[in-house]
């Protein structure tokens, strides 16, 4: 009778982002709270709408209720309810955190509290659609950060006309997915957009100027000055977990739970970018969605664990309007998975195919697949990516060269 009771009780989402959106569509009855005052939209494709390509409506996920607009303020555990910043209070049964991430903002001279004119982080649909309206023909972009999201933001921009300059401190763009030859390739590909990239660049400051002041450049620890109309920050995801800390819930660098995707608090869950789920964050859209799939089966009191998802990143540079029919870059595929830096004794197997635009790697650790990294030609992506999340150890007559064929094995 009490799983009944509590499987009836209200659930109330606080986060409105990927992550909350597929619970919702998957609960029947849930009351979703979120910050922004778009619909749930999917976050993936932020780059394809500050290029231009998509408008925010075609990015929205399947229609959910959700209270637009809203901020929960403080979470009281003892009467199970939830203080919101429009006064509102909301009693709960079930409470799950999907509050998702915030933009790790660098600690750099000139940058405070509040940003100056032209500088965005590149984190959500409003900062997509500022920069989409700031941005002109001509104007001088610096994109701090060349991880994934630089990179789009970076590529994006010079579809817009901009003139780009991607500064990225560690030795090679993309460094959690890629390998340097991997990663000489998408600079290349980026080069060719006519985006300028700063590799083992480390930036100092801002320069800013006028009465509301606005940046004018970005300063190098060299003390050279790379001139900007518009800067984008794009150095990283924090997990928001200020709302579970202030609860007196279990965090760490995330909001800590266990494989029913609950935290200390029974009643309470976690899912997400905030979510902690065996020591390890995700950031991922992927792992967000499997745990969302999770917890509504926990949700209906059917039994499901969570026990930690193998993520495959995948980023398609596409070509442009300006790039299409004037001789310029096709579009880049590439997807990333494992480990793709091999460890002392590791086995690595590469195909490189110059005129096709094409490079595959994989590492082999102990007669399993640990990871690998694909450019262009993404024919094998499928079954290499099956033959990693099997994890099983690979037939001692297979090929390894078979491994990168259109087929991955299978």
């Amino acid at each position: 009778m009490r799983k009944k009771t509590e499987s009836a009780a209200p659930v109330v989402v606080i986060g409105a982002g990927m992550a909350g959106a597929r619970l919702a569509a998957r609960v029947p009855g849930v009351t979703v709270v979120g910050e922004e005052r778009h619909a749930p939209y999917n976050r993936v494709l932020l780059a394809d709408v500050l290029a231009g390509r998509y408008a925010p409506a075609v990015i929205a996920l399947p229609a959910t209720e959700v209270r637009r607009g809203v901020r929960a303020v403080r979470i009281d555990r003892a009467d199970r309810l939830v203080h919101c910043d429009d006064g509102s209070v909301l009693h709960y049964g079930r409470l799950v955190l999907a509050t998702g991430s915030n933009p790790v903002l660098p600690p750099l001279r000139g940058l405070g509290a509040t940003l100056p004119d032209g500088v965005h982080p590149f984190r959500t649909l409003d900062d997509a659609l500022a920069l989409r309206a700031a941005v002109r023909p001509g104007a001088r972009a610096v994109v701090i950060g060349g991880g994934l999201l630089g990179v789009s933001a970076a590529r994006a921009l010079a579809e817009c006309g901009a003139q780009v300059v991607l500064a990225q401190q560690g030795e090679h763009l993309m460094e959690r997915q890629l390998d340097p030859e991997a990663a000489a390739l998408l600079r290349v590909h980026l080069e060719a957009l006519g985006v300028e990239v700063h590799t083992e660049c480390r930036v100092r400051g801002l320069r800013c100027a006028g009465s509301t002041p606005a940046v004018r450049a970005v300063q190098l620890a060299d003390g050279y000055e790379l001139a900007a109309d518009l800067t984008v920050l794009a150095c990283g995801v924090r997990p928001r977990t200020g709302l579970a800390r202030a609860a007196g819930l279990d965090v760490r660098k995330g909001i800590v739970v266990d494989d029913e995707l609950r935290t200390s608090d029974p009643y309470i869950h976690a899912l997400g970018d905030c979510a902690e789920h065996r020591s390890t964050l995700y950031g991922l859209a992927g792992p967000a969605l499997e745990q969302a799939d999770v917890l509504a089966e926990v949700l209906a009191g059917r039994p499901a664990r969570y026990e930690g998802t193998r993520a495959l990143t995948r980023l398609s540079l596409r070509a442009g309007s300006r790039a299409q029919g004037t001789g310029g870059p096709d579009a880049l595929d590439l997807a990333a998975f494992g480990e793709a830096r091999p460890l002392p004794g590791d086995d690595v197997i590469r195909l490189s195919d110059a005129t096709r635009g094409a490079y595959r790697t994989v590492v082999l650790r102990e007669g399993r697949l640990a990871g690998g990294v694909l450019l262009g030609d993404l024919g094998a992506v499928a079954g290499l990516a099956r033959t990693w999340q099997d994890d099983e150890p690979l037939p001692p007559a297979m090929s390894l060269l078979h491994l990168l064929t259109d087929d991955g094995g299978h």
